[in-house]
C-alpha cells in the first residue's frame, strides 16, 4: 500500500521573526552608541575643565616670571621677546586647544578675575547645557 505524501515540516524562521530580530538588534545598537559617544564627550568636558586648569597655573607661572600677563597663549610656547621667560611654559601650540580640538580662548582681563580661560564645550557654541555648555576659569 502506498504512503500518503507528508507535508514537508517549516524548517526556517518566518520574515515576521526575523525582522522582529532585527528591530531588537538595532534598539540595542542605537542604545549602546548614545551610551559609548555620550560618555565621550562627558569625559572630554571633565578633561577641558582639568586642562583649562593646568594652562591657568603655566597662565600665572609667565606672569610670575615676566611681570605681565602674555597677550596670547601663544607666547606660552614661543619667547614673545618678554624680558624673563622662563618658558616654554607649554610644549607645543597644539596643547593650547581644547579636547574637541578648538582653540582655548584667553581674555585678559576675564569677566571674573584679571584672566579667563574658555573652552565652548561640545557644540562649540557659546553658551549651552549638558556636555555643550561653556567651561570657563577665572
Amino acid at each position: 500500500m502506498p504512503r500518503a505524501p507528508h507535508r514537508a515540516t517549516q524548517a526556517g524562521f518566518t520574515l515576521m521573526e526575523i525582522l522582529i530580530v532585527v528591530a531588537l538588534i538595532a534598539a540595542i545598537m542605537a542604545f549602546a552608541a548614545t551610551q559609548i559617544f555620550g560618555g565621550a564627550d562627558r569625559a572630554n568636558a571633565r578633561l577641558a575643565g582639568t586642562q583649562l586648569e593646568s594652562l591657568a597655573a603655566k597662565v600665572e607661572q609667565f606672569r610670575m616670571d615676566t611681570g605681565q600677563w602674555p597677550a596670547t597663549l601663544e607666547h606660552l610656547v614661543q619667547n614673545p621677546g618678554t624680558p624673563g621667560w622662563l618658558g616654554p611654559y607649554v610644549r607645543r601650540v597644539e596643547d593650547l586647544r581644547d579636547p574637541w580640538g578648538r582653540p582655548v580662548q584667553f581674555r585678559v582681563p576675564g569677566a571674573n578675575g584679571e584672566f579667563e580661560l574658555l573652552s565652548t564645550g561640545a557644540d562649540g557654541q557659546p553658551g549651552g547645557e549638558g556636555v555643550d555648555a561653556d567651561i570657563l576659569r577665572p
